[in-house]
């Protein structure tokens, strides 16, 4: 495994990587060396290839000097030995992440996620760094295109990318240049080089609830409305739109008053697609109250009459919420209605998914511990409970410290009187106390010192 070398315009060596599989074409005897995805027929004639291997060398040229030369070929030499060589490649980013990634890592994630994937790379990688060599893209190239993202409009509807939105395209390029590096394609991930933007953290995203009149308005506003069980369904147990939408009714439990999270119904750019819950804390069972079970209940027999009107039969595996016709529904027409639906009972406009936020909002209000909440509501922990709800730890950590010092001075006054010889007169109120207020009185004994 060694290389040799050449002068001819410029000094250049050639370096041996043994044998690689490839596929011939036996018409026109052009090699493919094989990478990562076989070819169907030679693009040259069309004919069929065949199976095999060869040695395949590397050349390296635009050496000035024959030292130059001599001490770059010993650096591949070594690497090559050691197996940490990557071979040169005037690969483009856009035909990578087109033809060699997406559909690579396609069987291994969820088709929401590949659709996410898909749409990052054609609106936003392919159109930046599409004809940028892949070896050649730096950490510099992704700083300068994340600060146009967040300077300049962009994109169909000409509006500034959030941080948000820039961080995940920088975890999908991230995500595809660090599998470039597990292939042998990079040396180094140019994504780690890159500094993207700070998005909001947990608890810092802004978003808006209903109090309590503001629910009690709304909903008796929909009281009569088809749409009345969704409303009040989601607003009682913090689901989310899609596992309220993918709920059957076999995944109803009117004897033990719960239902459980099974399967979602999410869109995948704007066709509705059926998945799982993404973490195991997400498949719960989850424990409803008795007039949300009750309501649940009419609207099952109600369902069947309805079938029973169309010569059918309802099905347990059947969407608990469904269209008038009992077709399913389509997510965005859900947040439509219950936008609508806002609009004639006039309350706060908020977002559908707000009405997660006021369940758990209430609930930690309410006193409910915040584990109970997380379970709830399907966190993965509850550290992120925690955060995205931080706004109600103030008021519960004031009502804890009223309570600690309530038991304290309690049992302050329960104590019997001191010496008294210590207690002659008895203490007033220190300098700037309000009357009415508890305080805590100071011993004679301790003003003495």
């Amino acid at each position: 495994m060694r290389g040799h070398l050449k002068k001819r315009a410029t000094w250049e060596f050639v370096v041996d990587l043994g044998l690689q599989p490839l596929q011939r074409c036996p018409v026109c005897r052009k090699r493919f060396w094989l990478e990562r995805e076989r070819l169907k027929r030679c693009p040259r004639c069309r004919g069929p290839l065949e199976d095999g291997e060869a040695r395949r060398q590397e050349l390296h040229t635009g050496y000035k000097t024959k030292r130059d030369a001599e001490r770059a070929m010993a650096q591949v030499v070594g690497a090559i030995a050691a197996g940490t060589h990557i071979e040169s490649s005037k690969v483009l980013v856009g035909d990578f992440l087109r033809t060699e990634w997406l559909p690579a890592i396609r069987p291994t994630i969820r088709e929401t996620t590949f659709i996410s994937y898909k749409g990052h790379v054609e609106y936003h990688l392919v159109p930046a760094f599409g004809s940028l060599p892949l070896q050649q893209l730096t950490g510099a190239h992704l700083n300068a295109y994340y600060a146009k993202l967040l300077s300049q409009p962009t994109g169909k509807k000409e509006r500034k990318l959030s941080p948000s939105t820039v961080r995940r395209i920088h975890a999908t390029l991230h995500r595809a240049l660090k599998d470039a590096v597990r292939w042998g394609r990079l040396g180094r991930n140019p994504a780690d080089a890159a500094d993207p933007p700070r998005a909001l953290g947990c608890g810092e995203t802004p978003f808006k609830v209903w109090s309590v009149t503001d629910i009690k308005k709304f909903l008796g506003s929909e009281s009569q409305s088809a749409f009345y069980p969704l409303w009040l369904t989601l607003v009682t147990t913090g689901m989310r739109r899609g596992e309220a939408l993918g709920l059957r009714w076999c995944d109803v439990d009117e004897n033990s008053n719960t239902l459980a999270i099974r399967q979602t119904r999410v869109l995948g750019g704007y066709q509705p697609l059926l998945s799982t819950p993404k973490t195991k804390r997400g498949r719960r069972l989850v424990a409803l109250d008795p007039a949300t079970s009750a309501c649940l209940a009419d609207l099952r027999v109600r369902r069947e009459e309805e079938a029973r009107g169309r010569g059918e039969v309802l099905r347990d595996t059947d969407y608990a919420f469904t269209a008038l016709d009992g077709t399913p529904i389509h997510p965005e027409r859900v947040t439509r209605l219950f936008r609508r639906a806002i609009e004639e009972a006039g309350v706060p406009l908020i977002r559908l998914h707000d009405l997660r936020h006021t369940h758990a909002t209430l609930a930690l209000s309410a006193g409910v511990h915040a584990k109970v909440v997380s379970e709830r509501l399907g966190h993965a922990n509850i550290g992120i409970t925690l955060d995205t709800y931080s706004h109600c730890l103030p008021a519960l950590s004031e009502e804890a410290a009223c309570r600690v010092a309530g038991l304290i001075l309690t049992e302050r006054k329960a104590d019997p009187a001191p010496d008294t010889k210590y207690t002659e007169s008895q203490p007033g109120p220190e300098p700037g106390h309000k009357s009415g207020e508890p305080g805590v009185s100071i011993s004679p004994v301790c003003r003495d010192f």
